[in-house]
């Protein structure tokens, strides 16, 4: 065994001992190769950040993958006994399929009178079930977001977005804020969180309640609002099919109701950029590994020329063409691999270890809560594509160094 590495290891000492020799050239040749695998791997890793900052922002608005959306309407007026029964019947539909994270939600279809400083006026309320926070990932710029916990309040809970909040004079965690909610039975209502509601434009004012709460202190009419809509977070792979039996079950058991059961995440846009990734970047490194290859093969053959006389008086010795075919090729894949090793390490360090580099990439307001490890896919692809860039351009001058005739390579 210890022969049969032998030579492999004394090829490997012998290529890296002439890189050693030739170094100003080598480094001069790998600059190309150097900032490909260097781009290649940051441009990847990058990748990974900006696709989930924009999976958490989809999500945070549509839901995970896969989330579905159930409704019901009736053809006619909707009422109190109608919105319960709708809702009776969506929720022993998420028990039969044994759905773990489900949960009603409305967005923005009932209003509620809010008493701001400047006066009383109508503000659009989202009621949500516990189950919304995870399934849609909310972080609260300040403060927090509903809980279960909030059930047992002696006050109604919301979650306000920043129109909302600067209405009554901004948040402050350390002092509870509290506002006032009319109707036929004002309550008096606390303030826990603010985060931006989906869907609205920001510069009116929205909120968050639980549907609890909505329904305990009465703070949207059911007539008024209609039933809420069932979201339900399942697997990707069971989605196609648990939205067709939801269709199907859902419709049967409301007889003269407008059944919508529809997938709400955003997981074909979601592949489409996976797309851009995978074939884009890739394709931009490797044009820029083929010319980075170029340089490579260039001082390749001129080193050769300048060794033709050496290489001459080793097939004098003995050395078979096969040994100087892969001393010389070897050289160039040694070299190559170090490039690849080197630029790898860096794009791991500028992106895992620099402080702060993370959040000031990142918008303002758009927290990633998951932040992506350094990709291994993207350093091991990086480390294969320079050596084989290596080996590709080692072939050429090592055929020259093999095709050289031993006394014309003498008397050069």
């Amino acid at each position: 065994m210890g022969r049969w590495l032998l030579g492999p290891v004394a090829a490997v000492t012998e290529a890296w001992g002439e890189v050693r020799v030739h170094r100003t050239r080598v480094v001069l040749s790998l600059v190309g190769v150097f900032l490909a695998v260097f781009a290649m791997t940051t441009i990847t890793a990058a990748g990974n950040m900006g696709r989930q900052l924009m999976v958490e922002s989809t999500e945070r608005a549509s839901g995970r993958s896969a989330t579905l959306q159930v409704s019901a309407y009736p053809d006619g007026a909707s009422t109190p006994q109608g919105t319960e029964r709708t809702s009776q019947v969506l929720r022993e539909a998420a028990d039969r399929h044994e759905v773990a994270w489900w949960g009603f939600v409305s967005q923005g279809s009932g209003q509620v009178t809010v008493r701001f400083p400047t006066g009383a006026q109508l503000v659009a309320l989202s009621y949500v079930d516990p189950s919304y926070g995870t399934m849609h990932r909310a972080v609260a710029e300040q403060g927090r977001f509903l809980t279960a916990a909030d059930d047992r309040a002696f006050s109604p809970r919301l979650v306000v977005n920043r129109a909302f909040a600067d209405l009554l004079g901004g948040f402050d965690e350390r002092t509870p804020m509290t506002v006032v909610l009319g109707g036929d039975r004002p309550v008096t209502a606390t303030v826990v969180g603010v985060m931006e509601v989906p869907y609205s434009d920001g510069t009116t004012p929205g909120a968050y309640a639980l549907n609890s709460a909505a329904q305990a202190w009465g703070l949207v009419d059911p007539a008024m609002s209609g039933p809420p809509a069932l979201e339900l977070w399942v697997p990707d792979a069971d989605a196609e099919a648990l939205t067709a039996a939801l269709q199907s079950e859902v419709q049967a058991a409301l007889p003269g109701y407008s059944v919508s059961a529809y997938r709400s995440d955003a997981g074909d846009e979601l592949r489409v950029v996976d797309l851009v990734l995978a074939y884009g970047v890739r394709g931009v490194g490797l044009f820029a590994l083929l010319l980075g290859g170029i340089g490579v093969l260039n001082v390749g053959l001129v080193t050769v020329r300048q060794r033709i006389r050496e290489i001459g008086v080793r097939r004098s010795f003995g050395a078979t063409g096969g040994r100087v075919f892969f001393a010389v090729l070897l050289e160039s894949v040694a070299a190559t691999f170090v490039a690849g090793v080197l630029a790898v390490a860096l794009s791991v360090a500028l992106l895992s270890y620099a402080p702060g580099l993370l959040e000031s990439l990142l918008p303002a307001g758009a927290p990633l809560q998951d932040v992506p490890p350094f990709p291994v896919s993207a350093a091991v692809e990086g480390l294969l594509a320079a050596t084989a860039v290596g080996a590709l351009a080692g072939v050429v001058p090592a055929t020259v160094a093999v095709r050289a005739k031993v006394i014309d390579a003498i008397r050069y």
